[in-house]
C-alpha cells in the first residue's frame, strides 16, 4: 500500500504506478519527482478539485481523478502529450472548455457528472476510442463527434438526449452503443411477478459487476434454489438500475439467456431473481485491459478449437437475433459476458447493464451491434491454433463482413449463417 508519507519520504522513486487515496485536498508535489518513470497515475477517492500543470509528467499514460470535487475538466493534462486513458468519474463536472485535453487521448471516462454539452473540440480527439458519458445533463452531442471515427465504444444512457444523431449510427467502428433512459428513447415498462425480499434467503455472493452483486439464494415458497441480483442504487456506471431491470424482464425464454423469475417487490433492496446457473459454468473470456481498450482478454495461454467457437457463435448469434426480434440492443456484446460450461459447450449471454430498448425500424443500431459480433469472433479466432483450415477462413471472413466499416454493408443477424 503506498502512502504519502513513502512518497515524501522519497521511498517511492523509480515506480511506474503510484495510488493515493488519503482525502487529499491539494495535488503532491512530490509526485512530479517521480517524472522519469510514472506511467500510472491515480488520484481517486480523494477532496481534490485543482491541478497543477502536469506536462513534467513527460512518461505519464493513465491518469484517474474518479470521486473528487472538480467541476470542470482539469485543463493540467493539456501537455501531457503520452496520455491516452484519462478517469473523471464522479465528480460534479459542470463544465468541459474547448482544447484542454491533448491529442493523444484514446479512452476518457467522464460518468456520472453535471455536463449539459461537450465542446465542439472534442471532434479533434481522433483516437478516441472508448467514450463512457452515462449519467450526465447532455441534450446533444456536438456535430464534430462524427470525425471520431475510431471510436468503437460509447455510453449515453441517463441523460437528457432528444435524439440520437445519424452520424453515429455510421461510425465505421462503433459497436458497443448504450443510451437507455433518455427522452429519444420509449419508456418500457415490463410486468414481471413480484417477490417480497423476506421471502428469499440469502447465501454466498457468486459474482458482482459494475450494477450490482449476484448471490445464490433459495426462495422459501417454492424451495429453489436461486441467483438473486442486488443492484448497488438507483445508477450504474452503464445507466439506470430500473431501465437494466426492464431490459432483463423483456428478454423472454431463450437457450442462451438467463431466466428471470421475479423482481423484489419495492426498491428495498432493488433486485432480481434468476435463474442459477450451475458452478460449472465459467465466464468465456476477460474484459479488456488498459492496453486493450475495447477488446477482451483471455486468460495466459488459453485456446479455443473450432467446434468450441463454432458452438460458441450460434449460441450468440441466436441469443443476438432473438433480442433484436424485441427490439433490445444488448450494448456489450462480449466474451467476458458469456458464461460456457467446457462439459458440453452450452452457452449463456448475460449482464444487461448496457441493454436499450431501440426503434427496429432502423436496421443499423443492429448493424452496430453485429460489428460487436465480428469483434467477438475475431478474438476466439485469435485463441484458435487451426489456422489452416477452411472452417477458420469462413469465420475468419464472416467477422470481416460484420465489421464493415459501411455500416449498412453489414448483415442482419438472421442473414448470417453458421
Amino acid at each position: 500500500m503506498q502512502t504519502l508519507e513513502d512518497l515524501k519520504a522519497g521511498r517511492l522513486q523509480g515506480i511506474k504506478r503510484l495510488k493515493l487515496s488519503e482525502s487529499l485536498r491539494s495535488f503532491p508535489e512530490e509526485i512530479f519527482s517521480l517524472s522519469e518513470s510514472l506511467e500510472i497515475l491515480d488520484l481517486s477517492d480523494n477532496l481534490l478539485s485543482t491541478l497543477p500543470d502536469l506536462s513534467a509528467l513527460k512518461n505519464l499514460k493513465i491518469a484517474f481523478f474518479s470521486f473528487n470535487n472538480f467541476t470542470e475538466v482539469p485543463k493540467a493534462f493539456k501537455k501531457c502529450e503520452n496520455l491516452y486513458m484519462l478517469g473523471l468519474k464522479g465528480n460534479a463536472i459542470a463544465v468541459f472548455e474547448e482544447d484542454v485535453l491533448p491529442l493523444s487521448i484514446s479512452w476518457l471516462i467522464l460518468t456520472d457528472n453535471r455536463l449539459t454539452a461537450l465542446p465542439r473540440s472534442i471532434g479533434q480527439l481522433t483516437k478516441m476510442r472508448k467514450f463512457p458519458l452515462a449519467g450526465n445533463r447532455l441534450t446533444e452531442l456536438p456535430k464534430e463527434m462524427a470525425a471520431l471515427r475510431e471510436l468503437e465504444l460509447i455510453r449515453l444512457s441517463a441523460n437528457v438526449l432528444r435524439e440520437m444523431p445519424s452520424w453515429l449510427l455510421e461510425l465505421p467502428k462503433l459497436s458497443w452503443l448504450a443510451f437507455s433512459g433518455n427522452p429519444c428513447v420509449e419508456e418500457v415498462d415490463s410486468q414481471l411477478h413480484e417477490l417480497e425480499y423476506e421471502s428469499l434467503e440469502m447465501h454466498e455472493m457468486l459474482g458482482e459487476g459494475a450494477s450490482g452483486e449476484i448471490y445464490k439464494g433459495y426462495h422459501k415458497e417454492s424451495e429453489k434454489e436461486v441467483a438473486v441480483k442486488i443492484f448497488k442504487g438507483e445508477m450504474t456506471s452503464d445507466g439506470y438500475a430500473h431501465d437494466e431491470m426492464n431490459a432483463y424482464m423483456s428478454t423472454g425464454e431463450h437457450p442462451h439467456l438467463i431466466s428471470v423469475h421475479a423482481r423484489i417487490r419495492g426498491n428495498a433492496p432493488l433486485g432480481l431473481v434468476l435463474e442459477l446457473i450451475p458452478s460449472s459454468y465459467e465466464n468465456l473470456g476477460l474484459p479488456p485491459s488498459f492496453e486493450t481498450c475495447t477488446r477482451d482478454t483471455f486468460v495466459a495461454e488459453t485456446v479455443f478449437d473450432l467446434e468450441t467457437i463454432y458452438s460458441v457463435a450460434r449460441a450468440i448469434l441466436s441469443a443476438a437475433e432473438h433480442l433484436h426480434q424485441r427490439g433490445i440492443m444488448h450494448g456489450d456484446l462480449y466474451a467476458h459476458n458469456i458464461l460456457i460450461n467446457r462439459a458440453d459447450e452450452h452457452c449463456y449471454f448475460g449482464d444487461f447493464g448496457a441493454a436499450t430498448f431501440y426503434d427496429k425500424s432502423n436496421p443499423l443500431y443492429e448493424k452496430i451491434e453485429v460489428r460487436a459480433f465480428g469483434c467477438l469472433l475475431e478474438d476466439l479466432l485469435a485463441q484458435c491454433p487451426d489456422k489452416e483450415r477452411e472452417a477458420y477462413e469462413y469465420l475468419e471472413r464472416l467477422a470481416q463482413e460484420c465489421m464493415d466499416a459501411e455500416v449498412a454493408n453489414r448483415p442482419l443477424f438472421k442473414e448470417i449463417v453458421l
